[in-house]
């Protein structure tokens, strides 16, 4: 399961310390940066790890508490930084492949689990009936950690005892008794770690969850898992799959733990993880050649704001502002782009600029949507069970129920089929509309939506007021990041010559990897739609220009204060729009 891209020798077997209560005996501790030494007499793991690891040929790891921004497209990384609980994650340059290596260092890496956790097997056994009728994974976890107290004696240093009843373990030797087991405190802590890995998380990909610098862990059939890091780009993790057998029982495990069983008869799964985190699994080597696989997109707790996009330079505060009038003003937007370009972290982020006192519905087959509003009502679409009289719930369904619930937004995570029609109509009927769209460009998308399955009538398609391109571009630099690369304002459809104009508001410029507002003095819904309704002259259309460059101003005191957390950015605006400062 674990493959790491060097030999491993435990610091006890090379030094003979027992590196859990004499850490400064040891003689790779003593090479160690006084940052690093803080860390290992914490985490004695993390030193057997350095140990082994070839600090002369390899070079000596940087260690960072929290990696950031400024480490991106870092060349030849050699850097560890913490994640999750006890977790330590190794980042190092691979010269044999464009991947790097993704190293997770757990409390389990180098404690002879394989010596004792059988016996902690066993003896659990004795107390099955403790556990009987606990489902959840909180409690269940402070019982059986109970019940290991009950059968280990915890030692600093294991007796050196011959005869029958010891095994040979890499911290010493592990003695067991007739009433416990005895172990050391570095094994002890490995087993609470497993245990809760087991019980509360996701087995060995729980450190790649635990780290909020991952956003998708894919696993391809048998060899190692990958992760898209948001860092360091696509990373190749040390744990891997060597036999069809093991892959398969894992993934079974999976499926089960969150309840989406496979099966040779139904093999594919699409789930939701407790965090929220989507899943695909794909079951067997029947339909899947080169094995099992598994994918997942993780979910992030607190979505990116949009100022955190604006310094990301994803977008700049033109465009943040130009977006934030155009959402104030109920017109209808969809973000659009091809696959992993950032569409629903972008759709997300706009949501701030949603009037506070709105009432939203949102509708998915997969929640992904985060809005800040408390009157929000999240709709997700449900699958006919079987062996049960529950029926299909499909978007189709929930967004004509949402027609009902006199919505001042409809968020639809992403619109496929025929759920598009009704989105249509819904804008027809006065409803503003917010989604995402798997097309490249504003043409591309509306041959899309004017063609099946979706069939939206061309004279229907100017009720779409704005479309975002979101694209995954190759920088000047070579390294690749997500830009907006336009937004455009749908004007009319002409039956004559059977064309559409659109204005391209704002473009991306790849040269410079800057924006150009293309649409200043030239924006239709600003200066037709959007001026009237806030009481300004034909004459005097283009003083909303002004109301533009303010709101860019206030965006950008914001982020200089530092204020760029989602929450924080919607209740600063939220607060700023009943003082009349963002109007």
């Amino acid at each position: 399961m674990l493959k790491l891209p060097f030999e491993f020798k435990s610091c006890t077997q090379e030094c003979g310390k027992i590196c859990g209560t004499e850490v400064e005996h040891c003689s790779t501790y003593q090479k160690l940066p006084p940052p690093i030494q803080e860390v290992c007499k914490k985490s004695p793991h993390l030193l057997n790890y350095l140990h082994a690891f070839p600090i002369d040929k390899l070079g000596m790891p940087e260690y960072f508490a929290k990696v950031g921004r400024s480490l991106k497209g870092k060349k030849n990384p050699n850097l560890i930084y913490p994640a999750g609980s006890d977790v330590f994650i190794h980042i190092l340059s691979n010269p044999e492949d464009v991947r790097d290596h993704y190293v997770p260092i757990e409390p389990s890496l180098a404690d002879g689990q394989e010596d004792f956790l059988d016996q902690i097997e066993a003896r659990l056994a004795d107390y099955v009936e403790d556990l009987e009728g606990i489902t959840e994974a909180a409690k269940r976890l402070e019982v059986v950690m109970q019940i290991v107290d009950k059968v280990v004696n915890v030692r600093a240093v294991l007796p050196p005892k011959a005869g029958a009843g010891k095994k040979s373990g890499r911290f010493g030797m592990l003695t067991a008794t007739k009433e416990k087991l005895v172990i050391t405190p570095v094994q002890y802590a490995s087993l609470r770690y497993l245990l809760r890995r087991k019980l509360e998380g996701l087995g060995l990909l729980q450190p790649l969850i635990d780290d909020p610098n991952i956003e998708d862990i894919s696993c391809s059939g048998l060899g190692n898992i990958f992760v898209e890091h948001k860092l360091f780009g696509g990373l190749r993790t040390s744990i891997c799959f060597e036999e069809h057998t093991e892959l398969d029982k894992f993934v079974i495990q999976l499926a089960e733990g969150i309840r989406h069983p496979v099966t040779f008869r139904e093999p594919c799964v699409d789930a939701t993880l407790p965090d929220g985190s989507r899943i695909n699994i794909v079951y067997g080597t029947d339909v899947s050649k080169r094995g099992s696989n598994f994918t997942i997109r993780k979910f992030s707790d607190t979505p990116i704001s949009v100022l955190e996009l604006v310094g990301f330079n994803s977008m700049n505060y033109e465009m943040a502002a130009y977006l934030s009038i155009i959402l104030q003003e109920g017109m209808n937007v969809w973000v659009s782009g091809e696959t992993a370009s950032g569409k629903t972290t972008l759709l997300n982020a706009l949501t701030t600029f949603i009037a506070p006192e709105a009432k939203i519905v949102s509708i998915e087959d997969t929640p992904e949507v985060q809005v800040p509003h408390h009157n929000w009502i999240r709709g997700v679409t449900r699958g006919s069970a079987k062996n049960s009289e529950s029926s299909e719930v499909s978007m189709f369904d929930l967004l004509k129920a949402a027609l009902r619930q006199r919505p001042n937004l409809i968020i639809v995570g992403e619109i496929r089929g025929a759920e598009g029609a009704i989105a249509f109509q819904a804008m027809q009927t006065g409803h503003a509309c917010m989604s995402t769209f798997h097309a490249a460009s504003v043409a591309k998308l509306i041959q899309r939506v004017t063609g099946n399955p979706i069939n939206v009538p061309k004279t229907y398609v100017d009720n779409l007021n704005v479309i975002i391109i979101a694209q995954q571009v190759r920088l000047p630099s070579g390294s690749l990041a997500r830009r907006v690369t336009s937004i455009n304002e749908i004007v009319s459809y002409d039956s004559v010559s059977d064309s559409f104009s659109f204005i391209e508001v704002f473009n991306w410029d790849p040269l410079t990897d800057t924006f150009n507002f293309r649409g200043f003095q030239n924006s239709y819904l600003l200066e037709y739609k959007i001026a009237p309704r806030r009481g300004l002259p034909h004459e005097k259309r283009r003083e909303v220009y002004k109301v533009l460059k303010q709101r860019a101003d206030i965006l950008k005191r914001i982020a200089d204060q530092k204020k760029t957390n989602f929450y924080e950015v919607y209740a600063i605006l939220s607060k700023a729009k009943r003082d009349g400062l963002f109007r």
